[in-house]
């Protein structure tokens, strides 16, 4: 990966990377996701990183969420961690470590920052 690519990679979401890298044969139907991409691709560089700070900061509290065995309820975690053995229909009753739930709080607090949509 050059590190043109790299720096490309870091700023978008992994939407618009999948968008970018599908094959141009593949037709209208990818044409929602290539427009993101290429209005992700327009974003000021500033925008970008938040955005990818963004989604770095939902995977990785979802990743919490996800190993506690919660069962999440929106198309994009469930397309993104799946519910397959999932156990909690309350983000309050997943049995998190205090160590976990502090990152949590941390994550939140970042999004809440950084303007990160919920």
């Amino acid at each position: 990966m050059t590190t043109q690519v790299k720096s490309t990679a870091m700023g978008l979401g992994l939407t618009a990377l999948l968008a970018l890298a599908a094959p141009a044969s593949a037709g209208p139907a990818n044409g929602p996701a290539v427009a993101s991409a290429v209005a992700a691709a327009a974003r000021p560089p500033a925008l970008r990183v938040q955005a990818g700070a963004c989604a770095d900061l939902w995977e990785e509290r979802n990743e919490i969420y996800k190993g506690a065995g919660y069962c999440f309820k929106t198309r994009r975690a469930i397309a993104t961690f799946g519910n397959a053995g999932c156990q909690y229909d309350s983000e309050a009753d997943v049995p998190l470590s205090h160590r976990q739930r502090l990152r949590i709080n941390d994550i939140r607090a970042a999004e809440r920052r950084l303007g990160c949509a919920p």
